[in-house]
């Protein structure tokens, strides 16, 4: 087997993205597009401007199953997967319905994994590649009006960092990517449940999609482990939260309960 740098050349490259129809994917598309790779966008919705567009349930395994046949087929080869696609819900964890759960860790999580498992081993036998799962802040530091959907992506984290170490020495890399708050559409079509007020109107940290796509495309050239952007604010928080925990979960808890109060 033929192992190759790990220091990925976007242009050229064949590459994958789920919930590529809006936000941070449809945002990835056209800036990897714009540095010269082929794009397979798989979402619910048609996505114009690619090389291929794949309509597809991703909550669904059979519609996956379907979705990586077509990409491989539209491709020819996949040289990346990014796992971007998302859903939440924002409800306490002892409300939420298990439906709603079990939806929610299939396109979240389970997604991420079977897609990982069809595009790796053309990967690793061709001796390059690489897998982008987008996560998110709350990977990091659990979100207490957000608690599953944190629990999602802390898994899909454990499994990124745990990929990278199982393909270590085969010219297939892993990275992580957490941002924080990304004005997009997101909220809108969340699973149930509302943010606290305080989390809606507060965008003195949010970031747009487009700067997220260009630390991601970057990130992916450099073989980065991890994104976290907003860079500093982002990996302030992870800080604090790791060293002071119960002063994290007051802050936590009062923007939580802010929402009872308004």
């Amino acid at each position: 087997m033929l192992v190759l740098s790990l220091r990925l050349r976007i242009h050229g490259s064949s590459i994958v993205i789920t919930g590529a129809s809006s936000g941070i994917g449809a945002a990835l598309a056209e800036e990897l597009a714009r540095r010269g790779a082929r794009v397979a966008a798989i979402s619910r919705r048609a996505v114009s401007g690619t090389a291929a567009s794949i309509q597809a349930d991703l909550g669904v395994p059979e519609e996956r199953a379907r979705a990586a046949e077509e990409a491989v087929r539209a491709l020819g080869r996949v040289d990346v997967l990014i796992n971007n696609a998302g859903v939440g819900i924002y409800a306490p964890s002892w409300k939420t319905g298990m439906d709603d759960m079990r939806r929610m860790f299939e396109v979240n999580l389970f997604a991420a994994v079977e897609l990982t498992q069809r595009f790796v081993p053309g990967m690793v036998e061709r001796g390059q590649g690489q897998v982008v799962n987008i996560a998110s802040i709350a990977s990091k530091v659990t979100l207490p009006w957000f608690t599953l959907y944190s629990a999602s992506k802390a898994a899909l984290e454990g499994f990124t960092r745990g990929l990278r170490m199982e393909l270590h020495g085969t010219g297939v890399g892993a990275m992580l990517v957490c941002p924080g708050y990304v004005k997009t559409a997101f909220q809108a079509s969340v699973l149930g449940g509302h943010p606290p007020p305080k989390l809606a109107h507060n965008k003195k940290f949010a970031s747009t999609s487009e700067a997220v796509a260009k630390a991601v495309a970057d990130g992916m050239e450099a073989d980065k482990r991890t994104v976290v952007i907003p860079r500093v604010a982002g990996w302030g928080m992870v800080a604090v939260g790791g060293l002071l925990p119960g002063v994290m979960d007051a802050r936590l808890r009062a923007m939580m309960e802010s929402a009872k109060d308004e």
